[in-house]
Order: structure tokens, then C-alpha cells, then sequence
């Protein structure tokens, strides 16, 4: 390779090859051995800088599952959401996926909350879609707000504040978000700048039209929880972030590991796609896509993702609509599993306690996953392993309690998130 040519190409790293190489040339030192050490530490030098470049990944998620009871008049919502990575820039998917009609926004903001509705001073910036302050939104739409250059917290709760101008509006939400949201009351009008919570009247844990929220991160990617009610947080604390999954990040957060960078912690994006009742094969009505059918918006739509974590089937089963085999057939579409926990509910039966131990053995030993979580050996009884330990479960023989979720979460080898 001739000097010119590599002078030619003009990365600054071969620029530095080139003058280590012509003074080693004086020294009769091998122009090969040089120019491969210069080139190889150079394209690591590329390669790092390139990694840490950033990028658009989803720090925070729910999957719209429905629409709301509650009708909309002329008034402003705030949400609440907890990110999970950090970054300088941020953006906000708004969603009609159940609407009825348009949605039309007439003005939205984002700010940091301080605590309830009441928000930390002079962080309030406006939303804009395609440079407009307000916008419709066609029913079975959605629409990202334009990017926001906003300095973001991982693990800081932050609030995206909507205006809605018309009149009865229902809206598409998350059912069960286990996370307390507020809303102003009918006729009251835009409150999106408002600093003060004084106007914010009335609380939801539903989570309206808001579905994602994106950070320009140096995060490497996002991994997306794919589930039902045990994912989704049912019997976990409001407003206490203790699912399984939250219990993963804060591992994480608290304790990254040996040698890992100051920002180990904050460099995945985790994704909450749980949906109560949800399966894997059949769609429950309106609110409840099947897994299969909604791992396309929920999953690889959602921005920078590289790993999904799927926890689902006992809903299948207990729905006596499919066996162990047409359920595996299901979850084969879907990778990197979790195998099911007892149920002992009293429609449950002894065939479908059967179905589970045939779909947790083709779990274990014989699914094409990237790798396996075994919530069924965390969860099981010592004495009964049909029946979640008493300890451990809500007391409806469906659904962990707080300390259930917590062990749930601890027993997750880290590697399976953490392996590139």
C-alpha cells in the first residue's frame, strides 16, 4: 500500500500511521509490522468511537391495549414514565391504535417530574410534530413528536404533558400501569406548561396514547419484555417499580459488575410489553392482541432493540383453547424464553398442569432460544411443584406477590441480557 494512498483515504488515525511509519522507515524498522500495529490500533480506536456513537433506542415502553372508559373534554394529561437509559435528546410516540376517531393534539410538552403532577422548575420544553404544535393523529395511527435536545436521567421519572381541544375524546391506552398519571379537569384546557400541579385534579393508572419514548443514547440497545399480567406488573406496587424486570435494571444499576465502564449500568434500554391476560396464540377480544400478532408493533417496531425476553402461556392454557403442542407451534415464532410458573386457580386442571410440564421440557431442553429463564424452578413449591411456594404468590394461585417478583428478578443470570 503506498503512503499516498493511505493519505488519500484521510482518517486522522492513518494520518498518525503515516508519520509513525516515515520516521520508523529512518530507523530500517519493518514498514509492515508498523503499519499493522498503527492500523490495528487505529481501527480499534474507530471502532470504540463508532460504538459510543449515539443513537436512537427506547428507554421506556407500553403496549396500547385498549381504549379508555373515560372520556376526554377539552383538557390535559400528563403521564408519567420512568426512562431507563440516559441521553441529550429525546422524542415521544403518540398513540390511536384503538381510536375511534382522529386524535387531534392541540399542544404537548415534556419536563422532568419533581413529584405527583407537580414539575422540577424551568425543565418544561413543547413537543412538536413535524415542526407543528399541534397535530391529528387518523384512527389505527401513531405519530413520533419531532426529536427534543433535552438532557436525560436514566431512572428519573419524567412527564409528557397533552392537551386534547375536542370534545369526548376516548382515547387508546394501557390498562394496568401500575403507575399513578394525571388529569385536569373536563373543560379546563391546556395545562402542558403548567409548572404547578394545582390544576391537575384527578389521578389515572391507566397510561394514555403514550407508548414509547426514545433517547438519542450511547446505549448499545434496548431489550423488550414480552408477556402478560406477571410481565405486565399485576400485584406489583403502584408507583414502586418492583416487577421482575425492574428488579433486573435495578441489579444493574446498583451492582454492573467487575471492570465495567462508569455508565455499565445505563447502556440497555429495558421495555416493559406486558399486556394482563394476554396469549400467545389467540387474541382476547378487543384490548388483548395475541403475542404473535402484536410482536411486530410491540417488539420490532420499537427503536434499537437487540434482544426480546418472552414470558407468556399460561393465559393459552388456562383458556382450555389450545394444548402443549399448538401453544409450543405459537411461541416457536418468538426467542429467548421463560418457562411457565405453577397455576393453581380453580378452573385450572390437572391436563393443563400436564400442558405446562410439556411445554417447560421443550423450554429447557429442545426450543431454538437464545437462552432460558427458569421462573418455574424460582416459583414451584418445594414440597409441590404444581403450586407457586405460598410465599411467594399474590393468593389468587396466579400471580407472584412483591417478594415473588423480587426473586424473580434476582434469579436471572445477568449474562443472558448483558452477552452482545
Amino acid at each position: 500500500i503506498r503512503l499516498a494512498e493511505i493519505e488519500r483515504i484521510g482518517a486522522p488515525f492513518l494520518r498518525e500511521a503515516i508519520m509513525i511509519v516515515k520516521w520508523f522507515r529512518g530507523a530500517r524498522v519493518s514498514f509492515v509490522l508498523i503499519l499493522a500495529l498503527a492500523l490495528g490500533v487505529g481501527g480499534g480506536l474507530a471502532r470504540d468511537a463508532a460504538a459510543k456513537q449515539a443513537q436512537w433506542v427506547a428507554a421506556w415502553g407500553f403496549s396500547i391495549q385498549g381504549r379508555s372508559p373515560t372520556l376526554l373534554n377539552n383538557q390535559t394529561v400528563r403521564m408519567i414514565a420512568r426512562p431507563t437509559v440516559s441521553g441529550s435528546a429525546v422524542r415521544v410516540l403518540i398513540d390511536n391504535f384503538f381510536g375511534t376517531s382522529p386524535l387531534v393534539v392541540g399542544s404537548a410538552s415534556f419536563a422532568v417530574r419533581n413529584n405527583g403532577a407537580q414539575l422540577v422548575p424551568a425543565t418544561v420544553q413543547p413537543l412538536t410534530f413535524n415542526g407543528s404544535a399541534s397535530v391529528t393523529i387518523p384512527i389505527g395511527g401513531s405519530m413520533y413528536t419531532d426529536a427534543l435536545a433535552f438532557e436525560i436521567d436514566a431512572w428519573a421519572d419524567v412527564a409528557v404533558s397533552v392537551y386534547l381541544p375536542g370534545l369526548l375524546v376516548q382515547a387508546s391506552r394501557h390498562n394496568n400501569a401500575r403507575t399513578t398519571s394525571f388529569l385536569t379537569a373536563s373543560g379546563s384546557g391546556d395545562h402542558t406548561r403548567d409548572e404547578a400541579s394545582t390544576a391537575f385534579t384527578t389521578t389515572t393508572t391507566e397510561m394514555l396514547f403514550t407508548s414509547a419514548i426514545d433517547v438519542s443514547s450511547d446505549a448499545r440497545s434496548a431489550v423488550v419484555f414480552l408477556g402478560d399480567s406477571i410481565t405486565d406488573g399485576t400485584a406489583t406496587t403502584t408507583d414502586g417499580h418492583d416487577r421482575w424486570h425492574d428488579i433486573l435494571y435495578l441489579r444493574r444499576l446498583l451492582d454492573p459488575g467487575p471492570g465495567a465502564g462508569p455508565k455499565a449500568d445505563q447502556d440497555l434500554g429495558f421495555v416493559n410489553e406486558g399486556i394482563g391476560g394476554n396469549r400467545v396464540t389467540v387474541t382476547v377480544g378487543q384490548g388483548s392482541p395475541a403475542a404473535v400478532q402484536r410482536l411486530d408493533r410491540d417488539v420490532l417496531e420499537r427503536t434499537g432493540i437487540g434482544k426480546v425476553v418472552f414470558f407468556e402461556g399460561t393465559n393459552d392454557l388456562a383458556s382450555g383453547q389450545v394444548n402443549a403442542d399448538q401453544l409450543i407451534a405459537g411461541m416457536m415464532e418468538i426467542i429467548v424464553g421463560a418457562t411457565i410458573i405453577p397455576r393453581s386457580n380453580a378452573t385450572w386442571t390437572a391436563q393443563m398442569t400436564a400442558y405446562r410440564h410439556q411445554v417447560n421440557d421443550w423450554i429447557l431442553h429442545r426450543a431454538r432460544f437464545d437462552g432460558v429463564i427458569d421462573f418455574d424452578k424460582v416459583m414451584r413449591d418445594a414440597t409441590n411443584p404444581d403450586i407457586m411456594a405460598p410465599r411467594l404468590e399474590f393468593g389468587d394461585h396466579i400471580h407472584p406477590n412483591p417478594f415473588g417478583y423480587l426473586q424473580m428478578g434476582q434469579s436471572i443470570n445477568m449474562s443472558l441480557i448483558d452477552r452482545r
